[in-house]
C-alpha cells in the first residue's frame, strides 16, 4: 500500500531509479537483492506512478541483466503459482508476443503435442500491442476454453492436453504493467520476465524471444532460477514458433548444463508474408482441406523443438521425424 511520503524525506523506492538513471558514468544494474526488493514494492503497490514508468524504461533503454531478472522472478512468483493442489504440468509455454505476419503457427504444435502427451501450460497476455492477434483470441475462435481459475486450468488439462491461463486473471498486477504498452510506447521488462516465471513449475521451459540478444540472459536466469531444462529461441514475432526460412539459434539449460545449437532452415528461399491472417486457416491445414507449406513445417518446426527439449528425442533429425509423425497422425478432426 502506497503511504505518504514528507516532502523532506525521499521515497523508499526512489534509490532504485537512481541506481538505474544516474548517467553513464554513475548508473548501473541492480544487484538480484536490490531487483527483487524493487519489484517486490512494485508488487505491493509501494511505488507511485512515476516512479513505476521511469523504472520500466530506464530497464527498457539498458536491458535486464540475468540478475535483474531472476530477483524480478522471484518476487513475482508468489503472485502468480497456483491456489490449489493438483496443477501438474510437463512444458511451460509462455505467449506473449502476438502475431502479425503470419498466423500462430505454433498454436498447432501445441495441439499435436497434446495429443501425444505432452501436456502444456501455456500462458500470456493479449491486446496490449496494436495491430497483432494473440493467443486468447486465436484459442476463443478455434473453440478452445480459456481458464479464469486455477480449477479451470486443471479442467482444461483433462480436457484438452493443454491449458491457458490468461495472466489478468493468473496475476493482475503483472497485467496492468503489461497493458501499459501503449502508454509508455515501449514494452516493459514485464514482458522478458514474464517468460521466466513458470507458475506451475513445470520441468520444462520454452521461451520464444524477438530480440537475439535476450537469449543468453533468459539461459543464464533459467539456470540461476534452479530450472534445470529449458529452451529460448528467436521466434517469429517472439512467440515460440520456428521459422523455417531461417537457421534457428537455439539456447538451452539441459539437465543443468548450457547447450548451444543451431538448427538448420527447412527451405532455401523465403516465403512472403501473409496478405492477411484468417484465423479459420489454421482450422482448414489441421483438419486436411487446405494445404499451406510455411505453417506446417512451422508447426512441425516447433514440435521437434518440445520433442528435443523434453528428451523424448536424443537428436535433431529424429525429433524432426517424430513432430512429422505426429503430425500425420494427428485428430483431424479436432477443430
Amino acid at each position: 500500500m502506497k503511504t505518504s511520503i514528507p516532502p523532506s524525506h525521499e521515497h523508499p523506492f526512489a534509490q532504485f531509479v537512481r541506481i538505474l538513471g544516474k548517467g553513464k558514468k554513475g548508473s548501473r544494474s541492480l544487484s538480484q537483492d536490490e531487483a527483487f526488493q524493487a519489484m517486490s514494492m512494485i508488487m505491493n503497490g509501494e511505488a507511485e506512478d512515476v516512479q513505476l514508468g521511469a523504472f520500466l524504461m530506464l530497464l527498457r533503454v539498458k536491458e535486464e541483466s540475468p540478475e535483474e531478472l531472476v530477483g524480478f522472478v522471484n518476487a513475482v512468483k508468489k503472485y502468480c503459482t497456483p491456489n490449489i493442489k493438483g496443477v501438474d504440468f510437463t512444458l511451460d509455454w509462455s505467449s506473449y508476443a502476438g502475431k502479425r505476419r503470419h498466423l500462430p503457427w505454433y498454436l498447432l504444435a501445441v495441439f499435436a503435442l497434446a495429443e501425444n502427451g505432452v501436456d502444456i501450460f501455456m500462458h500470456g497476455a493479449a491486446g496490449h500491442t496494436i495491430d497483432r492477434i494473440y493467443t486468447e483470441e486465436v484459442l476463443r475462435t478455434l473453440g478452445f476454453s480459456i481458464s479464469t481459475t486455477w480449477q479451470d486450468v486443471i479442467a482444461s488439462k483433462e480436457n484438452q492436453g493443454f491449458a491457458y491461463y490468461p495472466l489478468h486473471n493468473m496475476c493482475p498486477k503483472l497485467s496492468n504493467i503489461i497493458n501499459l504498452r501503449n502508454t509508455l510506447g515501449l514494452r516493459s521488462p514485464v514482458h522478458t520476465l514474464a517468460r521466466l516465471i513458470n507458475p506451475t513449475d513445470a520441468p520444462y521451459i520454452i521461451q520464444g524471444i524477438f530480440h537475439p540478444a535476450y537469449q543468453p540472459s533468459h539461459q543464464s536466469a533459467s539456470l540461476a532460477l534452479d530450472y534445470k531444462n529449458a529452451l529460448v529461441i528467436k521466434g517469429e514475432a517472439g512467440e515460440i514458433e520456428r521459422n523455417p526460412d531461417t537457421l534457428c539459434h537455439a539456447l538451452s539449460v539441459s539437465n543443468g548444463e548450457f547447450i548451444d545449437e543451431t538448427w538448420p532452415k527447412m527451405f532455401e528461399k523465403r516465403h512472403l508474408k501473409e496478405n492477411g491472417l484468417d484465423i479459420s486457416q489454421l482450422a482448414s491445414v489441421w483438419n486436411g482441406t487446405n494445404d499451406h507449406e510455411y505453417g506446417i513445417a512451422a508447426a512441425k518446426g516447433t514440435i521437434a523443438l518440445a520433442l528435443k527439449l523434453t528428451q523424448k528425442a536424443s537428436t535433431q533429425d529424429e525429433a524432426l521425424a517424430m513432430a512429422s509423425e505426429f503430425w500425420e497422425e494427428r485428430n483431424r478432426s479436432l477443430i
